[in-house]
């Protein structure tokens, strides 16, 4: 029904501000900036709750056999690299910032189905990806905090995500669910993450860290976590009930929340043509679900 709907969206949207506030935090304010356990942790954590809840029967989980978590290992690689380079670059920029170089990840998606699978793009979503990639292009000479590693790390993150949504969406090696899939991706990343501690000095540097017996440390980090989970399964339950443009509509509106919000909570150094930017990504968002939707009624 319509209100059940809106209900998903609306619990989407409150566990995906509160989950970027709270990765914010732990990573800016208190400059826990060791993504290997910082993920690795989030990830253990996820992995665990997945299991647990398909045991009881609370999610609808299958067995996942071993060809079908081999044929989805590319997909969970790239997981690990959205994951890894996303919170090295949102320790460096600000969230409206990282949300702008996040949207041009639908750059990569067209660039990749134009070279893989010869899909000619219509003239809206053209329109749109130019808005995308210019203001990801400009923004950088016009960020008043300008980091070059963070936005090194946030090109990383684009590129993973953007292949990664092209690799989900055309993947047809077995009949992995959602939650399957991220079982998966969870699994795997603790693996790679957990070996990557030490080599990378994440082990070592968080033995030093500061805020490491703080009680706002340990809050944070279980309600990164769990928050995590919760937004997983508040994405899965909304695309089960709304179409893709709908979503879209969806994680549009969390993402003017996020930005909305975040000057009030954390500190923020934005000038105009930093903000033009921001307003000339989002817009090309706006475009690219229209572009969505007119092609599911022409189809």
């Amino acid at each position: 029904m319509q209100w059940r709907r809106h209900i998903a969206g609306l619990v989407f949207t409150a566990v995906f501000v509160v989950s970027y506030f709270t990765n914010k935090f732990v990573l800016s304010v208190l400059k826990f900036t060791y993504p290997t356990l910082f993920q690795g942790w989030q990830t253990f954590i996820g992995a665990a709750l997945l299991l647990l809840s398909g045991r009881f029967g609370w999610v609808e989980m299958s067995r996942i056999s071993r060809s079908a978590a081999l044929s989805w290992l590319p997909g969970s690689l790239l997981f690990v690299g959205n994951i890894y380079a996303g919170s090295r670059a949102l320790s460096h920029i600000d969230i409206p910032f990282f949300f702008t170089l996040q949207n041009s990840s639908h750059v990569v998606s067209c660039v990749l189905l134009a070279v893989v699978k010869r899909e000619k793009a219509q003239w809206l979503k053209l329109i749109s990806i130019c808005f995308l990639l210019l203001s990801a292009i400009n923004l950088p000479f016009h960020d008043p905090q300008f980091e070059h590693s963070g936005y090194l790390w946030g090109v990383g993150h684009l590129l993973c995500v953007g292949a990664y949504r092209v690799f989900e969406g055309h993947y047809t090696s077995s009949n992995l669910s959602d939650l399957e899939q991220h079982c998966i991706n969870y699994l795997f990343s603790v693996v790679v993450l957990t070996i990557a501690a030490h080599p990378t000095g994440d082990l070592m540097g968080a033995l030093e860290f500061p805020s490491l017996q703080s009680y706002s440390f340990h809050c944070g980090c279980c309600a990164s976590a769990l928050l995590g989970f919760m937004l997983l399964l508040a994405t899965v339950r909304l695309k089960s009930r709304c179409s893709l443009e709908h979503f879209g509509v969806w994680i549009f509106l969390s993402k003017i929340i996020a930005m909305s919000l975040s000057p009030f909570l954390f500190h923020m150094d934005m000038n105009a043509s930093s903000l033009i930017c921001v307003v000339i990504s989002h817009v090309g968002e706006v475009l690219l679900v229209l572009s969505q939707r007119l092609s599911v009624v022409k189809a």
